[in-house]
């Protein structure tokens, strides 16, 4: 019985003491995902979330940095699998591309981790300094938004995904309704006149601010829609993400829900 227990004792220690989760299996075969560009390219939007945080392992199963995955992928050499895992970090894995492969499929990966590159260089700067009027005329500046983490969604009307995500980010302003220290923001490209009719009939919970093709183009330099920003109380930039499922996990923690 003393042996059985110093055993098990050296297990709990050795896990303990290595605080990394085994690693499972990739969740798809990384051959067959590339057979049809449709079947990748809906596994890509359902499970790879660049922008999110998660453990990034090379070819080889070695870990490595975020900003090194994403150029590696940027190659135009490798997909990103996710691995099977309970953890709430995601693990992705770093696979080759068959030369058989449908050449859109590295296309998309390559401009994928193109923006991300560029996403994540923004993060730890300063928001630009602004002020904007949304819809409804209130004025919106740097300095009436001091001490509030800001989130700002940046849309035009004739993006797909960008509507596509209304209900879920309308939602998101619900759950933190109570929350008076969080602002939703919205910049948008059209014109008032366009916006209103267009919102009249798809409802947006956040502040609409018009005709800011220029400023998300030029200043913001942003290359994709929808794109979400999360601005800390200090007026940084703490996180830029592609998609809903990123922004949610990632309020939720800059917020501490």
């Amino acid at each position: 019985m003393k042996k059985l227990f110093y055993i098990l004792s050296l297990v709990v220690i050795f896990t303990s003491c290595t605080g990394k989760p085994k690693l499972g299996r990739p969740e798809v075969s990384p051959v067959e995902i590339q057979k049809k560009y449709e079947d990748w390219s809906a596994y890509q939007k359902k499970k790879i979330m660049l922008s999110s945080d998660f453990v990034a392992l090379d070819a080889n199963s070695k870990e490595i940095t975020k900003p090194h995955f994403l150029e590696e992928l940027s190659q135009g050499n490798y997909i990103p699998i996710r691995l099977e895992s309970d953890a709430t970090i995601f693990n992705y894995q770093l696979f080759k591309i068959d030369s058989t492969s449908d050449t859109s499929i590295k296309a998309t990966i390559v401009e994928t981790a193109f923006n991300e590159i560029e996403n994540l260089k923004k993060e730890g700067q300063p928001f630009p300094e602004f002020s904007f009027k949304d819809l409804n005329g209130n004025l919106i500046t740097n300095e009436n938004l001091k001490g509030k983490i800001v989130v700002v969604k940046c849309w035009y009307i004739h993006c797909a995904a960008c509507i596509k995500e209304f209900p879920e980010v309308n939602q998101l302003v619900k759950k933190y309704k109570e929350r008076k220290d969080i602002v939703f923001i919205s910049l948008a490209e059209d014109s008032p006149e366009q916006l209103k009719v267009f919102l009249a009939r798809k409802p947006l919970a956040y502040s609409v601010v018009p005709n800011m093709k220029i400023y998300m183009n030029l200043t913001l330099q942003l290359n994709a829609f929808p794109t979400h920003i999360i601005i800390n109380k200090e007026g940084v930039i703490v996180k830029v993400l592609s998609n809903f499922k990123s922004l949610e996990a990632a309020l939720a923690k800059v917020s501490g829900e």
